[in-house]
């Protein structure tokens, strides 16, 4: 674990400007891995951070990779499944902390508005930086059907405040809307490797919950 956290605290540093402030940086930086590592979480941890980061690899499809690392940082980092504004505070958070770090205006405004479209996962045409988080974000929906299936027993676990039913219709308006999307994964080459084990995950999925409901 201890290695884990280095390593992110490293890519932490590796988002921000020479001119942002040492100690600061690295206070920022730990109080956003806390609030990742917060215990009521099982799926939004840590883990789902770094599983966002690994897309450094597709970073010259954006045209601000480190706004976009910067918002895949901050786009969980208020996260309370009772709330309805997680991403609305996420941003806000960001908008009160990225200006003490020497990051630019415009590109604080940027990460605002990735980790505000994070709620909806639908980039308009065109926004590559938008495309490169979404696309991060969602990587998990293409997993084998065992990785798929430890994914959803960690967002039940997460709501496990709520009632079956009440679960069961909530997440099947969730699939619901993210199969009606146009496509899921908006680079190319992650279109072709993910989108059609995103789909069938999803498609499984949902038919089992609403099997529940019969």
């Amino acid at each position: 674990m201890l290695g884990c956290v280095v390593d992110l605290l490293t890519s932490w540093r590796a988002c921000l400007p020479a001119a942002a402030p040492t100690d600061l940086a690295g206070r920022v930086g730990a109080d956003l891995l806390a609030q990742w590592r917060e215990p009521h979480r099982q799926y939004h941890t840590a883990d789902h951070l770094a599983a966002v980061a690994v897309l450094d690899e597709h970073r010259a499809h954006s045209l601000d990779p480190d706004a976009v690392r910067l918002a895949a940082w901050y786009h969980d980092a208020v996260y309370d499944p009772r709330r309805v504004d997680n991403e609305e505070a996420s941003a806000v958070l960001a908008e009160s902390t990225l200006p003490m770090l020497a990051i630019p205006t415009d590109r604080v405004a940027e990460v605002a508005r990735l980790v505000r479209q994070t709620a909806s996962h639908d980039p308009s045409p065109g926004d590559r930086n938008g495309e490169l988080l979404t696309d991060a974000d969602l990587s998990v929906l293409a997993g084998s059907p065992e990785e798929y299936a430890a994914y959803t027993a960690a967002v039940r676990r997460e709501y496990a405040h709520v009632s079956d039913a009440q679960f069961t219709t909530g997440r099947a308006g969730v699939l619901e809307n993210l199969l009606s999307l146009p496509q899921l994964f908006h680079i190319p080459a992650l279109r072709q490797r993910w989108e059609d084990q995103a789909r069938a995950n999803l498609t499984r999925e949902l038919q089992a919950l609403r099997s529940l409901t019969r």
